[in-house]
């Protein structure tokens, strides 16, 4: 589908949308948990549709109730089907684990967008810790059962996600598990966002204070009612809609929240923007923007949006701590170093690190290359500009399906073709 923007000013007011990490981590922790669980305001798009279709086939009942989620876990059992995870990389990851413990042979098959991401970390790890598992061909194969834990050792520029996913089933090893980190881990916020549903599920662990080594006791999980708070990854995209093109308000935010991402506020402090804060509301007017140096290590997803706001700011921009944006979607460094070029945007590319020479970005055509950040991103910054064509403007589907009604309901001109 291709998205044609026009030349916008953007007005409105927006909530942001569930978190899908959390809603993920909290289908997850239910699973396992045994007994009913609640997941309040769950996202629903591509991604937590994976998680939900998978635990499924794994035995757990999952029905909809009133736009919640009502689980019934701890029935895990083998399924002689094999369990697709869609483009889902927190799903596949999650999942592998998670199958460890089952006894019996799971297959975990995945979109191609995922053939190019990383695995063996997880299954290196898992392999010391005793279980069968290895990639074969385009699937994940695991060799389920008892675990005995122990302790394994992981190297320190790694996906937060081979973390979490370890932390998952480090409670239901016969004797735990401490996870040892060669380094103080990248995204570490993801890592503290799935102690936190741990936590609330029931399950203790006592991290370092720098997450380099983390113990885990063997214990159960506790049915719980969750609330999913809302995505401060997503709530980028409309906030920098009212930084480059009128004034937007956007609601759902926890203010205290352990996502990384809201660090965008500050970044945006720091390019100058007028915005005001009151309780769980951001309100984001147009300013003039300044450039900006910005580590983004623990706040990783927010590079495109980023990129995009210093394509337009007074000055050369630094964004750094960015190499594992190379591992997403698409190759998010090169991708944008790409379609901005297209946009009369200089970009010097290092391997950690973009340099932005802040200019006035013109219309072109804009390859999304599969990727629903890239894809929203260049829309905002299509609304500043107009003129703007992307390709493969369905990709939002992944994260945040209602992107298009939510655009246009802040005065986003866009007119979407097949």
């Amino acid at each position: 589908m291709k998205a044609f923007i026009s030349k916008s000013e953007a007005t409105g007011r927006a909530a942001a949308p569930p978190s899908k990490s959390y809603t993920i981590r909290a289908l997850m922790c239910a699973a396992l948990a045994d007994g009913e669980s609640l997941v309040r305001n769950p996202l629903k798009s591509d991604d937590t549709i994976a998680a939900i279709s998978v635990l499924t086939r794994r035995g757990v009942r999952i029905t909809e109730e009133g736009g919640d989620l009502r689980v019934v876990g701890g029935g895990l059992k083998i399924s002689p089907e094999e369990l697709f995870c869609r483009e889902s990389a927190a799903t596949l990851r999650f999942m592998t684990a998670i199958s460890a413990l089952i006894a019996g042979t799971t297959r975990l098959t995945f979109g191609p967008g995922l053939a190019r991401r990383p695995m063996h970390p997880l299954l290196s790890a898992l392999t010391e810790l005793g279980v069968e598992c290895r990639l074969e061909g385009d699937a994940i194969i695991v060799e389920g059962g008892k675990i005995a834990g122990g302790a394994v050792r992981l190297g320190s520029d790694i996906s937060s996600q081979y973390i979490s996913a370890l932390l998952l089933i480090a409670a239901r090893m016969e004797e735990g598990l401490i996870i040892d980190i060669a380094a103080p881990p990248r995204s570490r916020p993801y890592i503290l966002m799935t102690l936190e549903c741990l936590r609330h599920f029931g399950v203790r662990a006592l991290p370092s204070p720098d997450l380099t080594r983390i113990r885990v006791a063997p214990q159960s999980y506790q049915p719980a009612t969750y609330q999913v708070e809302g995505d401060w990854s997503q709530a980028s995209y409309l906030l920098a809609l009212g930084a480059l093109a009128g004034e937007v308000l956007v609601t759902n935010l926890n203010a205290e929240s352990l996502q990384g991402d809201r660090v965008i506020l500050n970044l945006l402090q720091k390019m100058g923007t007028r915005f005001s804060q009151r309780g769980g509301s951001v309100m984001v007017s147009h300013s003039p923007l300044r450039a900006v140096s910005a580590n983004l290590s623990d706040a990783i997803d927010l590079l495109p949006t980023m990129a995009v706001l210093a394509a337009t700011a007074v000055g050369d921009s630094e964004l750094y701590g960015i190499a594992n944006a190379r591992l997403k979607e698409s190759n998010r460094v090169s991708a944008l170093c790409e379609e901005l070029g297209k946009m009369g945007i200089r970009i010097i590319e290092e391997a950690d690190s973009l340099r932005v020479i802040g200019a006035q970005p013109k219309g072109a055509v804009i390859d999304a290359h599969a990727d629903h950040r890239l894809v929203m991103a260049f829309a905002v910054l299509g609304a500043a500009v107009g003129g703007v064509t992307i390709l493969g403007a369905e990709s939002v589907d992944k994260t945040f399906p209602d992107f298009w009604r939510v655009f246009r309901s802040l005065g986003g001109r866009v007119e979407l073709r097949d």
